[in-house]
Parts: C-alpha cells; structure tokens; sequence
C-alpha cells in the first residue's frame, strides 16, 4: 500500500508539471514590437487599456470616493493624519511595548479623572451642576457605517479570490498563491501589527508615487517582462521544460 500511494502522487504531479509545460508555451509570443501579443500591450491591460485615452486612472482603480482621495494624498491634512495616527499607534504598541489593555484603561481613567475635576469645580464655584458636563456618546450610525464598509471590503477580497480559483487563469492563480506565500514569509520575522502597519503605509505611498512616476515605473515593468519572457522562450526552445518534465517521469 504505500508503494501504491507513493507511485500515485509521483504520477499525480508529473501531470500537473507536464500540464502546465504544455499549457504555458501555447500563449502568444511576447515582443516588444507593435501588435496584438506584445508584451507592452498585455501589460497596459492592468488599468484598463493600451491607449491613453481609455486607460483608467490610478482614483478610478483604487474604487474612487474618498478612500481613493486619502490614498492618493489629494488632501494632504487628511492623509498625513490619518498616516501619523497609524505611525504613533504602530509606536505606542511595538517601540514602547504598551498593550492594547493598557493603553484603554489609561484613556478611560484619564477621562473620568477629567470629568471628576470638571463636575467638582463647577459644583463649588455654583456655575452649573454635574448634569451640565458634556455627554461622551459615540453615534450609532458610526458604527454600522464601519461595519458596512468593512464587511463590504471583506466581501470583495473573497470575492476576487473566488473569482482568481474559479477563473482557469493559471498565471493569475500561481500569482495570488505567490504573494500569500510572500506575505506568509514576512509574517514570520515581523508579528501581525507590524505586517498590517507596513502595509498601511505602502497603500499610503506607493499609488501615490505610481501616479507622478508612471511612465517610468511602466517602462522599468515592460524591460523586466521582456527579459522573464526572453528567458521562458529560450527555455523553451532548447527544450529545456519538457525536456526536464520527461527525465522527471522516466525516474519516477
């Protein structure tokens, strides 16, 4: 029996590794060149188009509204707060060691001290009552326009994941699994905070530098393209993959 299981999942994956030798080289050749499979072209498809006019804007990409406007900095008070907030949070819990416990109780019984000194000293020079301090209400409205949009976005990552396993788009698929595994590597040197501060902060710059630095950072993009896909075809002209898959399932 566990010969038979071994000799099954050997067969198992010569498939799978010859499957995607034979999928692979059936995609149209890639240059540089102008025309329908060159590399410029399928890369100008991520916004939306290889002409400029029709191409989609980095706002539009991003969902619009105001999310898209704090991301792209086009109020610049609004960002750099709601950045430096991010940044004295990130501070507070990991360069100074405070827990999220700590710091609650502190902010609770510093507001309560407050309103004790408040209500006392209204009290003794008869200039209003303890009624007459102010009220500390959160609106229920906030807290269900947070949890619509959180559950909103939640929504549409899983959605995007379904779409990417239900898609039959090998590229697309191996890409996402990448930058799980990326993000999983990451993970292991830095704790959750510190991951999900990196990623606050490269939302809150990079679209940014993207938009005033397109042209550049596309043409850098196209010449990496065209050098991986250099590489692919030469491989796969010396024979090199299906070749490697062969040898693989003859030791088998």
């Amino acid at each position: 029996m566990p010969e038979h299981s071994e000799n099954a999942a050997a067969d198992l994956m010569g498939n799978i590794m010859e499957t995607i030798a034979e999928n692979l080289p059936k995609q149209k050749s890639v240059r540089f060149d102008d025309g329908e499979g060159s590399i410029s072209d399928q890369a100008k498809k991520l916004f939306g188009g290889g002409q400029a006019g029709n191409k989609k804007s980095i706002h539009h990409v991003l969902g619009g509204g105001k999310s898209a406007d704090v991301l792209l900095w086009r109020n610049k008070k609004i960002s750099s707060s709601v950045l430096g907030v991010a940044t004295l949070v990130w501070v507070f819990f990991e360069w100074l060691d405070y827990h999220f416990l700590t710091i609650v109780c502190f902010l609770l019984a510093l507001g309560m001290a407050v309103q004790f000194a408040w209500s006392t000293f209204a009290a003794v020079l008869n200039r209003g009552s303890p009624s007459s301090v102010p009220r500390v209400q959160l609106p229920e409205e906030l807290f269900a326009n947070v949890g619509a949009a959180v559950g909103a976005q939640v929504n549409r990552a899983l959605g995007f994941l379904q779409d990417v396993s239900c898609g039959r788009d090998l590229k697309q698929l191996l890409i996402v699994i990448a930058g799980f595994f990326a993000a999983a590597i990451v993970g292991s040197f830095c704790n959750f905070l510190t991951v999900i501060y990196i990623g606050f902060v490269c939302a809150h710059t990079l679209p940014v530098l993207y938009e005033r630095y397109q042209d550049q950072v596309d043409d850098f993009l196209y010449n990496m393209l065209g050098v991986v896909q250099s590489q692919y075809q030469k491989l796969d002209t010396k024979g090199i993959l299906k070749g490697g898959v062969s040898k693989f399932r003859k030791n088998e």
